[in-house]
């Protein structure tokens, strides 16, 4: 039987197959949530834009319902915050890693 393929053992290779399977299922993890991340921060820049766009309206008077504004300020504010809380995360995520001995 054939015990090795270009000088590496079967299960190693078979072993190598798993890790390179496995790090495609990273980067492509990685790239969604890349995608992920990129969609809500354009979310965020859209609830902003509204809420200058709805300012902007009250301040000319052309605003009838004061509420608008009032919810799309604070549906902007929480999306702010939540932006912020989801770095800080994942700075103290980066903090421990790089923390980690080898």
């Amino acid at each position: 039987m054939i015990n090795s393929i270009n000088g590496i053992g079967l299960d190693r290779a078979a072993s190598l197959a798993v890790e390179k399977d496995k790090s495609s299922g990273a980067i492509a993890f990685g790239e969604s949530f890349a995608s992920f991340l990129d969609n809500a921060m354009g979310n965020l820049q859209a609830q902003h834009h509204t809420v200058e766009q709805l300012g902007n309206q009250f301040m000319v008077g052309n605003l009838d319902d004061i509420h608008q504004l009032t919810i799309a300020n604070e549906k902007a504010l929480l999306g702010l915050e939540l932006t912020v809380q989801v770095r800080n995360k994942a700075v103290e995520a980066y903090q421990e890693i790089m923390r980690m001995q080898i």
